[in-house]
């Protein structure tokens, strides 16, 4: 089906909040290579971070963590993908993922700050722009079809 211009007066679906969308998904692909990057550190180099696994809110073993990370990473960055394309689903796979991957960044908090105030960070900022304008994706979808 051909598709055809705007008139002057109609609108084509589309609004300016579309670009949070596809903001979004890329903060999740980022927030998700983040996430790898520190699981794989933490599946290979133990003495990288500041505490001991033992001084960690919960104490389990580095691998554990880092097994956690690389999961989380690989759903986030999935999920930022799908959201870009306008899967309606990916709007709650997201919401669900990237509060899950903030809580875990906030346990891991101790072993390298940085990192894990910067993947809060990132996590807070893709919640908000899904929760208040994630509808948007829908349209973006319907548009590509």
């Amino acid at each position: 089906m051909a598709q055809h211009a705007a008139r002057p007066g109609e609108t084509t679906g589309l609004t300016r909040w579309v670009g949070w969308i596809l903001f979004v998904g890329l903060v999740m692909i980022i927030s998700g290579l983040l996430s790898l990057i520190q699981g794989l550190v933490a599946l290979f180099d133990d003495d990288f971070y500041l505490v001991t696994a033992s001084g960690l809110p919960l104490p389990v073993d580095y691998s554990y963590w880092g097994w956690i990370l690389v999961g989380f990473g690989a759903m986030l960055i999935g999920g930022g993908y799908a959201l870009m394309f306008g899967h309606t689903w990916a709007r709650l796979v997201a919401l669900v993922v990237t509060g899950l991957h903030a809580f875990i960044n906030l346990t891991f908090l101790a072993a390298y700050p940085i990192w894990s105030v910067l993947a809060i960070t990132l996590d807070l900022i893709a919640i908000y722009a899904i929760a208040v304008h994630g509808a948007e994706g829908k349209l973006l979808r319907h548009r590509q079809e």
